[in-house]
């Protein structure tokens, strides 16, 4: 039998990757034009929309990996043209949009959502505000948009919860960014001026919150029977196999 550790070891590392991938799909940039937003504004205002109309700082804190002085000009240009509540529920749309494109002869796609819905309501929303206010986001009604939008709210708890693990372990979110993502740094606001100096201890720190999140996860994921386990490993590599990487 295999253990619930060893499902949220191949299961989450499918859904960081799948659940962003309509971020900046054709959908998502064809919304975002019609809303006078260009693709950055409605990533920022899109996902945290569900905070409400809140300050730029509150926006930095919960997304984490971000050069806060990078985030202000962004969010505040984008709330000054759409409010938030109303970008949040458009981006909702675009994931949902994104499913019903590219999933709508995928099979399995219910016993996949009522699997991945159970995890989702089993985990918990405690400091996790991202997560907290996408889970109130109205769920789509076919299987293919739901698909999309549940492994996209069990990335934020995923991510979320990485988020808490770095933190708690007193690693800053820059040098662990800077550590995970090397290749993509530059893209949240960096510049060569702000690479960090690692030490062997922060990769320490990096390991002990990996670690970490993984535990937090275990009580969501183990509501699941084995069959279920199955189903939700099944349905993550199916519609892997189908969702583009947006260019």
């Amino acid at each position: 039998m295999v253990s619930t550790e060893e499902i949220v070891a191949q299961a989450c590392p499918l859904i960081s990757e799948l659940g962003g991938l309509f971020y900046f799909s054709e959908q998502a940039l064809t919304v975002g034009a019609s809303l006078g937003l260009d693709p950055v504004q409605l990533y920022f205002l899109g996902r945290g929309g569900v905070l409400g109309d809140v300050e730029a700082t509150v926006i930095n804190c919960t997304f984490g990996y971000f050069k806060e002085s990078a985030v202000g000009p962004i969010w505040n240009s984008a709330r000054a043209l759409v409010d938030p509540r109303d970008a949040a529920r458009a981006y909702t749309e675009c994931c949902q949009e994104f499913g019903r494109h590219h999933l709508a002869d995928v099979e399995g796609l219910e016993a996949f959502c009522r699997e991945a819905r159970a995890v989702a309501k089993a985990a918990p929303t405690t400091a996790l505000p991202l997560f907290a206010g996408l889970a109130q986001q109205p769920l789509a009604t076919d299987f293919p948009a739901l698909a999309t939008q549940l492994i996209t709210l069990l990335r934020e708890f995923r991510g979320g919860s990485h988020l808490l693990a770095i933190t708690s372990n007193g690693l800053h979110p820059t040098v662990a960014h800077y550590l995970s993502r090397p290749d993509v740094f530059f893209n949240f606001g960096y510049e060569e001026k702000d690479v960090p100096q690692v030490t062997d201890d922060d990769r320490d720190r990096l390991r002990a919150a990996n670690e970490l999140t993984d535990r937090l996860m275990i009580p969501a994921f183990s509501v699941l029977e084995p069959s279920g386990e199955e189903i939700l490993l099944r349905g993550l590599h199916a519609i892997g196999a189908r969702l583009p990487v947006p260019s």
